[in-house]
């Protein structure tokens, strides 16, 4: 098995952090050494110890690798905005290089890493870079998840045939019922069931104040092999 995992979603708010911490906490349980990533993010925090992120912390959280935060989250931006246009803003060109760099160091003190991407599976991250092209390079195998809402189907089909295309695998997905009025939730869960590729991992219904530790006693995952 490769050393993690790449977290991305069929849009921006579907709920690939909490997916992440839960996978990263399951894993945690299986006794593995294992590190949250969030590589870029944006709408972050002004704090005593500089910019933070809600999720980047969330991951640390759930993580049990004590790493430095600028390996765990390398990229931070103040305004809530696309990454590439928050960059740009600022001047600074986010670098894949720099992010491999930052996630081969913290594969070197950890038995996995889980690396949740930004946005959806295209969304750029410079000029000339997408989030995909930072999954390729990583080459870990992909869960994604689903935000379950009118339209999900086709969102769910064109990002897991775009991730295959790629040359990636699709590890696994995640149904997160994220539209609480969302009709005929159930059916369109097992027509994805029957079209996605991948092991179908856990069934989030929608409620309030999730907690990423009771979604990772749902997880359905493959067999964990930690380092020798």
């Amino acid at each position: 098995m490769k050393q993690g995992y790449f977290v991305t979603g069929t849009d921006t708010g579907v709920g690939k952090t909490l997916v992440s911490a839960a996978l990263t906490f399951f894993l945690r349980n299986q006794g593995v050494r294992v590190t949250g990533m969030k590589p870029i993010a944006s709408g972050c925090i002004e704090t005593d110890h500089g910019l933070r992120n809600e999720d980047a912390d969330l991951l640390l959280t759930a993580s049990n690798v004590e790493a430095d935060y600028d390996l765990i989250c390398p990229y931070r931006f103040l305004p809530p905005i696309a990454p590439h246009i928050a960059a740009e803003d600022q001047g600074t060109v986010i670098s894949i290089d720099h992010i491999l760099d930052c996630y081969r160091r913290l594969q070197a003190c950890s038995d996995m890493v889980v690396v949740e991407g930004v946005g959806g599976w295209q969304v750029p991250v410079s000029q000339h870079k997408s989030m995909s092209d930072l999954a390729i390079e990583l080459d870990l195998p992909v869960i994604i998840v689903v935000g379950g809402r009118l339209g999900c189907i086709n969102h769910a089909l064109l990002t897991a045939e775009s991730v295959l295309a790629s040359g990636l695998s699709v590890a696994g997905w995640v149904f997160n019922k994220i539209d609480p009025d969302m009709q005929q939730a159930d059916a369109v869960k097992q027509t994805l069931q029957n079209s996605m590729p991948g092991r179908f991992i856990a069934d989030i219904a929608w409620q309030n104040n999730v907690d990423f530790r009771e979604i990772s006693l749902q997880f359905d995952m493959l067999d964990v092999k930690r380092k020798t």
